[in-house]
């Protein structure tokens, strides 16, 4: 499920240069070194606990935008329901693609934005565009 989730994101950069945020990385870096092996892509990863120095500290409730300039991609895996409305305003705010992979049984809670499901593969996750 892990490798199609990456895949995804991957066929969303269609092997362009691209800056993708992986908000939230907490201790789980599967997809982040799946995506940091790509020539085409400029990774950030944040969280507001950093579990190593390659993570930048940043609260997404109250983000440092300039992390985020220029981004295209932003995602998160199992954030926490009451973050999510803040990386739907972050993305909304500077204007680029939103995917969220919550826990399996979990629903979705970004308030007024309506993200859509999407399932590729064996991964199912939302995506705003």
């Amino acid at each position: 499920m892990w490798q199609d989730f990456a895949e995804y994101i991957l066929n969303e950069t269609k092997n362009r240069k691209v800056k993708i945020a992986e908000v939230g990385i907490g201790r789980f870096s599967l997809i982040s070194e799946i995506l940091e092996k790509q020539d085409n892509i400029t990774l950030i990863k944040t969280d507001i606990n950093p579990a190593d120095p390659t993570i930048i500290k940043d609260d997404i409730t109250n983000p440092d935008l300039k992390l985020y300039r220029d981004v295209d991609i932003i995602y998160s895996i199992r954030p926490p329901s009451e973050l999510q409305p803040y990386l739907a305003g972050l993305a909304d705010e500077i204007g680029c693609q939103l995917i969220i992979k919550p826990l399996t049984n979990e629903d979705l809670n970004t308030g007024r934005v309506k993200m859509k499901l999407k399932n590729f593969k064996k991964a199912s996750f939302y995506i705003l565009r």
